[in-house]
């Protein structure tokens, strides 16, 4: 089955992602769909090749070889933002459960997920908001219990971005920010992009 990936459509990635889960030991699997999704959107997992080939290997046994072949790299206009995939990335492993494999991996997806414009699930490829909470739950519970205000969760890694590298965020208090809203509360309706 060939699997075409067009940059730029949602649609078909979409129906990238899809088909690529037609593939996955569980289709079900949230970890499997985030992978699946940001493949089929991003054109890359960014993932060294070993771990690329052992992650293809556990969720997509009979079409690990198209896994590494779809696996590009990062698209070229998104190349010059590959230090925020390495922060974000860096940022979950710090708080990944230290017995889950999918811990490894999902947080380089993750990371690069933060690199498009809408909701961190929708970007993920992912049904829902709650999907993503469950996958974060599961796998970097110490950085979940920090969400205290249910803040949504792209918003929520940069915010302990700006934390750790003791810099102001956007705003000064999230109370006085006019994307308060945005930022917390449910993720209904059409989608804004993200700013920041």
């Amino acid at each position: 089955m060939a699997l075409a990936v067009a940059s730029g459509s949602e649609l078909r990635a979409q129906d990238a992602a899809t088909r690529l889960l037609a593939f996955a030991v569980e289709p079900g699997c949230v970890p499997a769909q985030a992978f699946a999704g940001v493949l089929a959107q991003f054109g890359t997992l960014c993932l060294p090749a070993p771990e690329l080939q052992r992650l293809a290997e556990r969720h997509f046994p009979d079409a690990a070889a198209l896994v590494v072949h779809l696996d590009m790299g990062l698209p070229k206009a998104l190349r010059q933002r590959l230090d925020e995939v390495d922060d974000v990335r860096e940022l979950l492993l710090e708080f990944r459960r230290p017995d889950s494999q999918d811990a490894i991996w999902l947080a380089s997806a993750v990371a690069v997920g933060c690199l498009g414009d809408n909701h961190l699930w929708q970007d993920l490829g992912l049904p829902h908001r709650q999907a993503l909470s469950q996958l974060l739950r599961e796998h970097f519970p110490a950085l979940c219990e920090r969400n205290t205000g249910d803040m949504k969760w792209k918003k929520f890694l940069y915010k302990q971005l700006c934390e750790r590298a003791a810099v102001q965020c956007r705003a000064p208090s999230c109370a006085v920010c006019s994307d308060y809203g945005f930022c917390f509360g449910p993720e209904e309706g059409p989608t804004r992009p993200v700013r920041g």
